[in-house]
């Protein structure tokens, strides 16, 4: 299969971050190319919570059946502590801080599902949707920026009215045959983990501390079903020090045990490759000497709490483990970065296609770097918390951001960005932000009575932008051509009287307002009444997406 001689979008990277960022580009018709040096997806199970929000993202793609299906049962997510697994004082519970009363807030609830499953389902999704874009066993040897003048560029999108034509040119080689060749992307997107060769070469730091913990994480099959048939969990956390815990792949015969261990005391390389000893470790932390255990494979790792210094360095963009590395006491790492993904993609689709300025990408830091920042405090808290994790439930996670791809809760189209709540952190462990307010996520209510198979406010949401009111659509339909008529295209959407009326339950809108929502789902606008000025939504959008007038 030969390689394009030039992209719009060179994706590096094939784990959830860079395949999910692939399956979204897709559906915003980015041509793009995603390159993986590894020849497969993951054999380990590694990251499994999957939560409400990615949820989100995997049904908007298609996806959140498969996913389910893949997973464990809701009945098994729990969490187990206790001395060993057959500990007869073990205590069991449930998410911490779940909405009281069962108050559904998400059409698709988080679940556990092993990232090795959930891998080979976006992999093949991807292939789908971009069958001669995504290549395994390929790796990226180097890459540059470089300007050319326009005639000798010759196609591909890339000039951009800067005085030439940028790119970034990239080396890459076919593992297998040893074959090198030169890419060239308007784009070039690290989604390469926490080792990346994309955020060295775009001379981005990380910083924060490393080695607060070290891992060998040994995956085994052992009859281990009927043991813990009455305490089933997602996670087994041993009380007893320097135990670790054990994870559940099906909780069956498919296990990890994540074993702690000290790298000035331990041969870890001389450990891993003995099996019968990695065998009676796992016996001697699951209470049963007699246990028939079989390895299967080991992985090292470190426990780190690192984010970089910026997510964007003129045409190259660092996503997931690349931007930020997150103890996993929580499960926030792969759900931060499939996060990033998300807000990402559109903002690329709309520098590719037009007519966003490139301003806009400037946006993805501002308002994904201090996510990741909450995130890794999070979940360093939790991992010193020791024996007191916190399992956060799967929605206190949403975002909240501020950006000038936001704008005020304002009728005023010239109003600056969001400005009423400056002191207002991305995140809000403690309970979901309020809801409806711009640059948070569009709240979910149940839909009945429109046509085709939207069950819920977030199935409105397509690949462009797309405007919901309750109030008679003339209005609005005037607002919505006017920003057609500059090649600003929305949706509209008329909801049952009620659904965005209700100031206590819903958005906090009379009943002729409407909220302009982004491609990710947030809020980007919010207009209590129908503005007088016809142009208003279309200087609105202009203003989200840094169009230069």
């Amino acid at each position: 299969m030969r390689f394009p001689a030039e992209t719009s979008v060179l994706v590096v990277g094939g784990g959830p971050v860079g395949l999910t960022l692939s399956l979204l580009l897709s559906g915003h018709g980015v041509p793009h190319l995603l390159v993986e040096a590894h020849p497969g997806t993951s054999h380990h199970p590694k990251a499994r919570g999957v939560s409400a929000r990615s949820m989100e993202i995997l049904r908007r793609l298609g996806l959140e059946q498969a996913v389910r299906e893949a997973g464990l049962p809701a009945s098994h997510v729990f969490f187990y502590r206790g001395r060993t697994l057959v500990d007869p004082d073990f205590v069991r519970t449930g998410l911490v801080g779940a909405p009281d009363g069962g108050a559904e807030r998400t059409p698709a609830p988080g679940l556990i599902c092993p990232q090795d499953a959930l891998e080979a389902l976006l992999l093949r999704r991807a292939r789908e949707l971009a069958p001669d874009g995504i290549r395994f066993g390929t790796r990226l040897v180097s890459f540059a920026e470089s300007t050319e003048s326009a005639e000798s560029a010759g196609g591909a999108g890339g000039d951009r009215g800067d005085g030439g034509t940028q790119g970034v040119h990239a080396l890459l080689e076919d593992r297998t045959t040893g074959e090198r060749h030169t890419v060239r992307a308007d784009w070039l997107v690290g989604c390469d983990g926490a080792a990346s060769t994309v955020r060295a070469g775009a001379g981005i730091a990380l910083e924060g501390p490393t080695g607060l913990g070290h891992f060998l994480s040994i995956r085994f099959e052992a009859p281990l079903g009927a043991v813990v048939a009455d305490r089933a969990s997602a996670s087994y956390f041993l009380t007893e020090p320097g135990r670790g815990g054990f994870l559940a792949v099906d909780n069956d015969r498919h296990w990890i045990y994540q074993h702690p261990y000290d790298p000035a005391h331990v041969d870890v390389a001389e450990l891993r490759a003995d099996h019968p000893r990695l065998a009676a470790l796992v016996r001697e932390a699951a209470g049963l000497p007699d246990l028939d255990v079989a390895v299967r494979d080991t992985q090292t790792w470190r426990l780190d709490a690192r984010l970089a210094d910026a997510y964007r360095r003129s045409r190259v963009l660092i996503a997931g483990d690349a931007a930020h590395v997150t103890p996993p006491t929580g499960g926030h790492g792969m759900n931060t970065g499939i996060g990033d993904a998300d807000n990402l993609a559109w903002k690329l689709a709309a520098v590719v296609h037009g007519p966003a300025g490139h301003a806009l990408l400037d946006t993805y830091q501002a308002e994904r770097r201090p996510v990741a920042r909450q995130v890794i405090d999070l979940s360093l808290a939790n991992s010193r918390a020791r024996t007191s994790y916190r399992i956060d439930d799967e929605l206190l996670l949403t975002a909240y951001y501020r950006s000038t791809a936001v704008l005020a809760d304002d009728s005023d189209a010239d109003a600056a960005p969001d400005s009423a709540a400056p002191d207002r952190p991305a995140l809000d462990p403690a309970g979901e932000h309020p809801e409806g307010g711009a640059g948070g996520r569009l709240p979910h209510r149940r839909l009945a009575g429109l046509p085709g198979a939207a069950a819920s406010t977030l199935d409105l949401v397509g690949s462009g932008f797309t405007l919901l009111t309750s109030a008679p659509a003339p209005d609005w339909r005037r607002q919505a051509d006017t920003a057609a008529a500059a090649g600003l295209p929305v949706t509209l959407h008329r909801l049952p009287a009620g659904t965005l009326g209700l100031p206590a339950e819903t958005l906090g809108l009379p009943a002729d307002g409407a909220v302009l929502v982004r491609p990710d789902g947030h809020i980007a606008w919010r207009s209590p009444h129908p503005p007088t000025a016809d142009g208003a939504l279309r200087d609105a959008l202009r203003r989200i997406l840094s169009v230069e007038r």
